[in-house]
């Protein structure tokens, strides 16, 4: 089809936040006589900076992530990746070229666990992310893992690892001993009550099972066991124990979550403006609405994203209400699979996926991904397909822990997770395997359940009509966060007006943020769009975008002129 057409579909006004009041008189489908759309480049586009690869360039306004352009370009609209990588940032990873060689190979979020190091090597890091961002152009966004109140091991004598053999005696203790002075083969644990509350015969796991001694022998403060399953035992490393056969609970269940050094880590993560905090072993969804309440009246109009990891009992039992008041979760599965029985964590994976998909809740796959890699350059083929198995179930993000905080190959593992997930993606378009699924309502009001409507109707149009890409325009994000959810075939370029909520697009799905100050003249904006846009050779004319937005309730497609 030559030259240009616009079918825009308006809707009775809105007066919701995302879609301000707009007087139109009545419900109209509307086809306008096809005109061409001229744009004087030399009035719209500024000039743009020449910049080294990696580096994005700012125009009129318009921020970009070279990165995602040079994807773009070499793999084509549809071919872009979709699933979104979250990397842990650790001793291997922490300088500032390494976290610069992360964001060049597709890490959309840096994660900092508060488990390791001090604050002042947290708040080094989460700088050298901001500088990254300033200085060579991406927009990675910083998320803090708070360590939770549950049991768990002491640093190591100041190692990173440290291996456990078969029939070694361990003693683990609740005494204080200094690090130099610590007898070998001893750890410290953060609970007082551990001693009192094991018994000979039960088994303690480590960080999920990686590790599994038997207790043989209590004395005083020191529980001495024998390692029956020999591995690497890592700092801060999560302890849970069985007896007869089930896990052994009850004092867990009477520890916050937020414990007192989980609040003095969350004012760290507000001072220094982390984008989201992730919450260790969620128990209910009071713990989730109290910090919210905690992080507004610290920090007012803060647009810090609350995850909620899943990783215990408790939270299965409450899991649907947890996943509504978050922003976000994670499917914690080491810890998890410490809790219950291994052969259901796959289950409890697809849905906790399925769920925050229907809540319109991003959601991080995580743990054990690529454990093999911290010590070889290649995964086994059991992880490729466990990965391929996430990226099928359309997760939002997949995460690397100790793959890329400690590993040997950081950068390889991050390679692995980003072809995989573009072959996957790749194999479910060329079955056009879209996703059909029936999507709960989750507005509150009834002005809300139109806007999701408009982000429906537009990602089914966009299936349809095989379009090259959706563009929104979004002052919140939320608009964009619904198109997400429909995953539709095409990516989404989401146009925001501050860098902090491009930051948080890039852990949803599918979605391609840009920051651009746009007005709520929308002709004006597609322009200027259109030429910022053809100027760099992200799009072309003759390319079909479906277009959406906060600022006028309306579905146009248009053909790029």
């Amino acid at each position: 089809m030559s030259g240009s057409f616009r079918c825009s579909i308006s809707l009775s006004p809105l007066h919701s936040n995302e879609f301000p009041r707009i007087p139109v008189t009545k419900p109209r489908i509307h086809v306008p006589v096809p005109k061409p759309m001229t744009v004087a480049l030399s009035k719209v586009v500024s000039p743009l900076r020449v910049a080294a690869p990696g580096v994005m360039i700012e125009a009129a306004g318009l921020e970009v992530d070279r990165v995602t352009e040079a994807e773009l370009k070499e793999n084509g609209f549809r071919s872009t990746r979709k699933t979104k990588i979250v990397c842990t940032i650790g001793p291997r990873t922490c300088e500032f070229e390494e976290i610069e060689a992360l964001a060049v190979g597709g890490m959309n979020v840096a994660r900092v666990n508060m488990c390791h190091g001090t604050r002042e090597w947290h708040r080094d890091v989460i700088r050298r992310v901001r500088q990254l961002n300033e200085e060579k152009g991406f927009a990675v966004a910083v998320m803090m893992d708070t360590e939770g109140s549950e049991i768990h091991m002491d640093d190591l004598n100041d190692v990173e690892s440290t291996k456990a053999n078969d029939g070694q005696i361990w003693t683990f203790t609740v005494r204080a001993v200094d690090q130099p002075s610590r007898p070998e083969r001893t750890i410290t644990v953060n609970y007082d009550g551990f001693a009192e509350d094991v018994k000979v015969g039960d088994e303690l796991l480590v960080d999920g099972g990686m590790v599994t001694f038997v207790v043989i022998e209590k004395i005083g403060p020191d529980v001495i066991c024998r390692c029956t399953d020999p591995g690497l035992l890592l700092p801060r490393a999560n302890l849970t124990f069985w007896r007869n056969g089930s896990l052994v609970r009850e004092r867990n269940a009477m520890l916050p979550t937020i414990s007192s050094k989980d609040w003095l880590d969350i004012d760290f993560g507000i001072e220094e403006g982390v984008d989201f905090i992730a919450v260790s072993f969620v128990k209910s969804a009071e713990v989730i609405k109290t910090l919210k309440s905690y992080i507004i009246d610290r920090s007012p109009g803060s647009q810090i994203g609350i995850i909620a990891k899943i990783e215990s009992i408790d939270s299965l039992k409450n899991l649907e209400e947890i996943i509504q008041v978050s922003d976000g979760t994670m499917v914690a599965r080491g810890d998890l699979g410490a809790q219950i029985p291994l052969e259901q964590v796959p289950s409890v994976q697809h849905e906790v996926i399925q769920l925050c998909r229907q809540l319109n809740k991003p959601v991080i796959v995580a743990s054990q991904l690529l454990e093999s890699m911290i010590e070889y350059p290649i995964p086994t083929r059991a992880e490729v397909a466990d990965v391929s198995e996430a990226v099928g179930q359309q997760a939002d993000a997949l995460m690397l822990s100790s793959e890329s905080a400690m590993g040997q190959y950081p950068e390889k593992a991050l390679a692995v997770l980003r072809s995989v997930s573009l072959r996957i993606e790749k194999c479910r378009r060329e079955e056009k395997h879209w996703d059909v699924t029936d999507l709960r309502i989750v507005s509150s009001s009834k002005l809300d359940e139109i806007s999701e409507e408009i982000c429906n109707t537009t990602s089914r149009m966009a299936n349809k009509l095989k379009a090259d890409a959706i563009f929104v325009y979004t002052k919140t994000g939320q608009t964009a966060s619904l198109l997400s959810r429909n995953r539709p075939d095409c990516p989404i370029f989401a146009f925001a007006p501050s860098t902090s909520i491009q930051r948080c697009l890039n852990l949803k799905w599918g979605l391609i943020p840009f920051r651009l100050d746009f007005s709520d003249d929308m002709e004006s904006n597609l322009n200027r769009t259109f030429s910022l846009l053809k100027a760099r050779a992200m799009i072309k004319s003759g390319d079909l975008i479906i277009v959406v937005s906060d600022v006028m309730q309306s579905i146009q497609a248009i053909k790029v002129p």
